[in-house]
């Protein structure tokens, strides 16, 4: 074979740097949504409102004055990319670099005159109050998509983006969340902390459900209640609520309680002697009698 039928034979190489032509997609576009924690325990629908991209009603999405029409591009021939062939002194390889048109910016079509309401842009923003539906359990920071409600297309007959809202749990002054478990702090006295006591405690449920606190309980303890807290997605198994406790110090304390709390550390410094339970058990049952 003849080196010149040799350099008839071309590989050809393509590098894409910009979308195929085409009618394009309106962006996609972002939200937040924050819900009560009964709202992610029941599921339901919440209201969210926002300020979005919409159809110039001037020139009603096509940019141009009085809704004119856009011309097509002649740099690009309405295909909205430039195509650069390039071929190395010697080389029997040809190279093609797409990039998009400069002169319509990758449109394909350009505008003459500009509308005046949204500047060329074809939209406008808009306030809109959209109907969102909360799944059963959600977890926290969860994006849902919501099909074509995001910006419109810039093409008249194109689709619209999506919205994606992310939906965070607001804060609640009686609980933290933890995933699906709930996190609640109950502060007692110190005396409670020894002797034991029960407390009233708040449930997503309505009603507060009744929690022994046992005797030596330290400063720190997590008492569990299954099932308290909040369900899996969906409706699958409920978390747990976890009481937190705190222990309150006192840190002024009055002549008797002083004296009190003084014959308590003499009570817990002094050995305990085999056979003598007895007398001691009757100086503490006289403890609170003075």
């Amino acid at each position: 074979m003849s080196d010149e039928s040799a350099q008839d034979t071309t590989v050809k190489r393509t590098t894409v740097a910009a979308p195929n032509p085409g009618l394009k997609r309106g962006a996609d576009i972002e939200a937040s949504l924050h819900v009560a924690l009964e709202r992610v325990a029941r599921g339901g629908e919440e209201n969210l409102h926002l300020c979005r991209p919409a159809a110039c009603p001037s020139c009603r999405g096509s940019g141009g004055r009085d809704g004119a029409p856009r011309r097509r591009c002649e740099a690009c021939q309405g295909t909205g990319h430039i195509t650069h062939s390039l071929r190395g002194d010697g080389q029997a390889v040809l190279i093609q670099r797409i990039t998009p048109c400069p002169a319509c910016y990758g449109r394909g079509s350009l505008i003459d005159h500009p509308c005046q309401a949204c500047r060329g842009t074809g939209t406008i923003a808009r306030e809109a109050t959209l109907t969102v539906t909360i799944p059963r359990g959600i977890a926290d920071d969860t994006v849902l998509r919501i099909t074509g409600q995001g910006a419109p297309s810039p093409d008249p007959a194109g689709g619209a983006g999506d919205l994606l809202v992310l939906v965070q749990t607001q804060r609640d002054p009686r609980f933290e969340r933890d995933g699906a478990n709930l996190l609640y702090r109950e502060t007692i006295a110190l005396t409670d902390a020894v002797l034991g006591t029960t407390r009233a405690v708040p449930t997503l449920d309505e009603a507060a459900t009744s929690v022994l606190i046992p005797p030596g309980t330290q400063a720190g303890a997590v008492l569990r209640l299954p099932g308290k807290g909040l369900p899996g997605l969906d409706g699958g198994r409920r978390g747990e609520l976890q009481v937190h406790i705190r222990v309150h110090v006192p840190q002024t304390l009055s002549h008797e309680e002083r004296a009190l709390y003084e014959r308590l550390r003499v009570l817990a410094s002094r050995p305990a002697i085999d056979g003598d339970d007895s007398a001691a058990h009757s100086e503490e049952r006289r403890l609170p009698g003075g």
